[in-house]
């Protein structure tokens, strides 16, 4: 039996979340529904004008980790956080949850650790102001030994390929578990990141993983054909196991050439933040333990569907709990 279920590698950042208006948004000149890049000058803007702020260890891979500890599978994290107090809170809330932070927090005249300041409207989009700190200078002398080689699955973060090092990183990763009989897989995580690396997407989607997991957005970024059952088809013929969530639409899994399309019950989200990790901690859990393709993506909607009820990108529920409610069997 291998150490972990599931290794993430992504970003450690401290998500501060907090209610706001449109007008607000106009206001500060934050761009709705989208996460942004900032400098540290307007990160310290941002945090300043932030009221009844809810704080919490966040990047997009992190949170899946959270649900999968949540459903009880062992895992551990790849991330870069600095020898600061946020620095520390992140590494000793994720220890909480189960989920092994592998990289100590580095001492010395580094960057600091990386926080999203999130703004929630009252439709439940969320608009993400990231400064990305220390997280993103994450590359290859950051892959601990005995990590990746002993995870099931592997599941890489799409903010981080930004640079050379994390291209590197993820290559070196998803090698390490592939060649000792593990499977690797991405988050996409943002259609703007495709548009500036989409050539390297492709070549490490195609040479070096099996799964790929990416919202309608992120999916037609990749080929562009301006039609989505076009695009799922061109992924499919260069990656094993694609899923496309869909929103209202559901979502669309192709494992092998079989198609399977899960239908979901839209509700109107308290806050979206969060809502496609965790749909992949279901879908993540569903594929660790032998489920089908419909119960996986059933298992992901469930996961999603907790997380968007409640201000917060992790859940606050017991998810086998839901899982048992929706009649989805645990392994």
């Amino acid at each position: 039996m291998k150490t972990y279920q599931v290794v993430g590698i992504g970003n450690a950042i401290v998500d501060v979340l907090t209610r706001a208006d449109d007008n607000f948004l106009e206001l500060m000149g934050i761009t709705k529904g989208i996460m942004q890049l900032v400098e540290r000058d307007r990160a310290e803007v941002l945090y300043g004008a932030m009221e009844s702020r809810v704080q919490a260890p966040g990047g997009s891979v992190a949170n899946t980790l959270a649900g999968l500890g949540n459903l009880g599978l062992r895992t551990g994290f790849i991330g870069r956080v600095h020898d600061d107090s946020l620095g520390r809170f992140y590494a000793a809330e994720m220890e909480k949850i189960g989920t092994t932070f592998a990289n100590p927090p580095v001492a010395g005249g580094e960057l600091p650790t990386s926080r999203s300041m999130i703004f929630v409207a009252p439709d439940g989009e969320r608009s993400m102001n990231t400064y990305l700190g220390i997280s993103a200078e994450l590359g290859p002398d950051d892959l601990p030994a005995g990590v990746a080689d002993q995870a099931e699955i592997v599941f890489l973060e799409g903010y981080l390929f930004d640079k050379d090092k994390g291209k590197a990183a993820f290559i070196a990763t998803a090698r390490a578990c592939r060649a000792a009989g593990g499977i690797a897989g991405i988050a996409i995580s943002d259609p703007f990141c495709v548009e500036r690396h989409r050539a390297d997407f492709l070549t490490l989607i195609e040479n070096e993983l099996d799964f790929v997991i990416g919202n309608e957005a992120e999916i037609r970024a990749l080929y562009q054909y301006d039609d989505l059952e076009a695009d799922l088809a061109a992924v499919a013929a260069i990656c094993p196991l694609v899923v496309c969530t869909r929103s209202g639409d559901g979502v669309t899994i192709i494992r092998d050439g079989l198609r399977t399309d899960v239908p979901v019950t839209t509700v109107v989200p308290v806050d979206a933040t969060g809502a496609g990790d965790q749909f992949a901690a279901g879908f993540l859990y569903g594929l660790a333990t032998g489920q089908d393709m419909e119960t996986a993506g059933r298992m992901g909607c469930v996961a999603a569907a907790e997380v968007i009820s409640h201000m917060g990108p992790r859940p606050e529920t017991s998810l086998p709990a839901l899982f048992r409610e929706a009649g989805l069997n645990l392994a």
